[in-house]
């Protein structure tokens, strides 16, 4: 059984073959081969006092042709017979017979038949290798557009199997199947490496030709295809680990630095307090015990960046988002940030904007900024927090008097274990601004950097205002 094959299939590769089952093809062939004879008798009719019937002959090609464009030559041959004889019964004498009075017209009319018959096959032959080209290239420009050759296969498959004249049509990537009695079997083949093979179930006898023609194409096509797939697949799977090797290179490098110097200050001072041998006034031995919390804290902060870090690369942060007034966010970030907020100026707004965020996640980010503004400005400059908002937005600004960032830096600093060109010296690992951008995207706000080297830097939060009002 034929199945009914859509007009369009997905990603634009057209059909060439009708919805219409083979019954009502036949039916339309037929139907559409008696009214070409008709109408081309009737215009003989209308013409036969001003030419020359025999010369009027020739206008059955006007049949012909189109019969054998759209139906082939199993209706074209037909509509030749049928021409000549109704030439025959209606123009030749003795007219409304199928006898001649002139046995030189039988000549004529055998060869209007033969050159009918030449010129079907020929308009037959050029109708099936137009469409074999079509066939072509509407894969090939699927194959381009689309580019993921497995999705198309069994598409290809179905239209390949019609224009074949097969019951079905199967491509099969790698070695395939064992070869069967009842199918051919085409290698797909690129650079001398078998990448596939086409299987045509049932091949029929009248479609070898074809077969012949489109196959070879088909095959370096699809092999082209598929092998050009497998190296795009080879390539990107190569650039993953070449970024993993990458990042497993900085996480190594910065977690080999930033572990290293605090452990060692641990170690010290945990050692001096060890030594008997060693005479400590009460000062020093505070001094050794601060150094030794001071690290210790500056280990945990290490350990959790990174645990965040993985968290976000990994889409497993879930913020839990409440209604918040963005000042009392803004202020709890302060008092985590320490003795180091004395050198923060903030400016609220003049009524407090609204947020629904997640205040944890949120609160990490303004303490985040708010801590890399200060450890890439001097001790003695101020950092300045600014609170505002637009219709659509609530924005913070954390403003440094730095040394500034490069333009074309101010994208790069976002990423993990990237610090700016300038003030290089300031200790970290790289981790705060690609945390902090991390959470703001995860309670859908954005954040960006606005600098000029030399003038210090911008850091602007934007989270979306909600439609409800807070209520106080």
């Amino acid at each position: 059984m034929v199945r009914p094959e859509p007009d369009v299939l997905d990603g634009g590769l057209h059909l060439r073959w009708r919805r219409a089952a083979p019954v009502r093809r036949r039916l339309t062939g037929s139907l559409a081969s008696v009214v070409l004879v008709g109408a081309v008798t009737g215009a003989i009719e209308l013409l036969k006092p001003h030419v020359p019937v025999l010369s009027l002959v020739v206008l059955y090609l006007l049949a012909v042709l189109p019969t054998a464009v759209f139906w082939g030559l199993v209706y074209a041959v037909p509509v030749s017979v049928a021409s000549m004889l109704a030439f025959n019964f209606f123009f030749l004498p003795p007219l409304y017979t199928f006898t001649l009075a002139d046995s030189r017209n039988w000549f004529a009319l055998a060869i209007f038949l033969v050159t009918a018959v030449v010129v079907s096959e020929l308009a037959a032959r050029s109708r099936r290798r137009a469409m074999e080209s079509a066939l072509l290239a509407e894969i090939a420009a699927s194959l381009l557009e689309r580019g993921d050759v497995g999705k198309e296969l069994e598409r290809i498959a179905g239209e390949t199997a019609r224009a074949l004249h097969v019951d079905r049509a199967r491509i099969e990537l790698g070695e395939g199947a064992p070869p069967r009695a009842d199918a051919e079997h085409h290698a797909l083949e690129a650079a001398g490496r078998r990448v596939g093979t086409i299987v045509l179930d049932r091949p029929r006898r009248t479609g070898a030709a074809a077969r012949r023609r489109l196959v070879p194409a088909l095959a370096s096509l699809l092999g082209v295809a598929i092998d050009r797939e497998r190296l795009a697949r080879e390539a990107l799977e190569a650039e993953a680990l070449r970024r993993s090797d990458a990042m497993k290179t900085a996480v190594l490098r910065a977690v080999s630095h930033d572990l290293r110097t605090p452990l060692m200050a641990i170690l010290t001072s945990a050692s001096a307090l060890a030594r008997d041998d060693l005479e400590l006034d009460r000062n020093d031995r505070g001094d050794l015990v601060e150094t030794i919390l001071a690290e210790a804290d500056r280990l945990d902060r290490l350990v959790g960046n990174l645990l965040d870090l993985s968290r976000l690369q990994a889409g497993a942060v879930q913020p839990e988002p409440e209604l918040w007034a963005i000042d009392d966010l803004v202020v709890q970030a302060l008092d985590e940030v320490g003795a180091a907020g004395d050198r923060v100026v903030v400016s609220f707004a003049d009524e407090s904007p609204a947020v629904r965020v997640d205040s944890h996640q949120i609160q990490r980010v303004l303490v985040n900024l708010i801590e890399n503004a200060l450890k890439y400005s001097e001790a003695t400059d101020s950092v300045r927090v600014q609170v505002g908002a637009t219709p659509s937005e609530v924005v913070v600004r954390v403003v440094d008097h730095g040394p500034g960032i490069a333009p074309g830096e101010r994208e790069r600093i976002f990423e993990p274990f990237q610090r700016g060109s300038h003030g290089t010296a300031a200790r970290g690992a790289g981790l705060g601004l690609a945390i902090a951008r991390g959470f703001a995207e995860a309670n859908g706000g954005r954040i960006w950097a606005e600098s000029r080297v030399g003038q210090g830097a911008t850091f602007v939060l934007a989270l979306p205002a909600p439609q409800e009002e807070l209520v106080t």
